[in-house]
């Protein structure tokens, strides 16, 4: 039986938990090619495991985002193999601890601006160039609303969130009338990751949604297809 993503190349990024994991999964159950990418490559393989399970491709590829020359490494690397990329998601992300503006700590809204912010351009500057060459590249960056909604504690990570979901959004429109490649933003709302429980900490993880919820949402983005600059909440 044909999948619907068979022959299609995807890249998840913070692959390695979480949505990010959920998502490759499901797309290598769909047919597609999945490169998994994060930094510890233990838990890569352990995702790898899964989408060998279900019968799915995969090729893990750790790598740090915040590295300056990382993600031109992983770049070269995949072109080096294939001609081309469909699916590129953004799902990794860093989450600062919570605090008032006036306390946030230099050294995580740092780290949080460099892989929320800068790794995202990088990735869209590297990786622009296979993304044309595929007959219909799709972009998904997973968002947040505290990126369009400010939020009290939350300024250092919406901060960088709301700049993220500008460069997707710039990014889209600059590329619209000029190829196939469509790009949409993607919050996934309340769900059960190791980063929700790190901000709700009293929260029962039973009450949200899990991850393979969100994940099933953006297969079907791609599979059924969407307007370029989409955004939506999942749930």
């Amino acid at each position: 039986m044909t999948k619907p993503l068979e022959g299609k190349l995807a890249l998840v990024t913070g692959a390695s938990n979480g949505i990010g994991a959920a998502t490759a999964i499901a797309l290598a159950e769909a047919g597609a090619h999945v490169i998994l990418t994060a930094r510890d490559v233990r838990t890569l393989e352990a995702v790898e495991d899964l989408v060998h399970k279900t019968g799915g491709m995969s090729t893990i590829a750790p790598v740090d985002l915040a590295e300056s020359d990382g993600i031109a490494r992983l770049a070269s690397a995949i072109a080096s193999r294939w001609d081309k990329l469909d699916f590129l998601i953004i799902s990794a992300a860093y989450l600062p601890t919570l605090s008032p503006v006036t306390q946030i700590d230099g050294k995580q809204f740092s780290q949080a601006v460099t892989t929320n912010l800068l790794a995202t351009q990088a990735l869209l500057a590297n990786f622009d160039p296979l993304l044309k060459r595929a007959e219909a590249a799709r972009v998904i960056g997973l968002t947040s609303s505290v990126g369009k909604e400010p939020r009290a504690y939350w300024s250092a990570y919406g901060a960088t969130k709301a700049a993220f979901d500008n460069l997707l959004d710039s990014y889209a429109q600059e590329v619209e009338k000029i190829g196939n490649v469509r790009v949409a933003t993607l919050d996934p709302g309340a769900t059960r990751t190791a980063m929700r429980a790190k901000a709700y900490p009293g929260e029962d993880p039973q009450t949200v949604k899990p991850p393979e919820e969100v994940a099933a949402r953006i297969v079907d983005l791609l599979v059924n297809d969407f307007p370029t600059r989409h955004r939506e909440r999942v749930g």
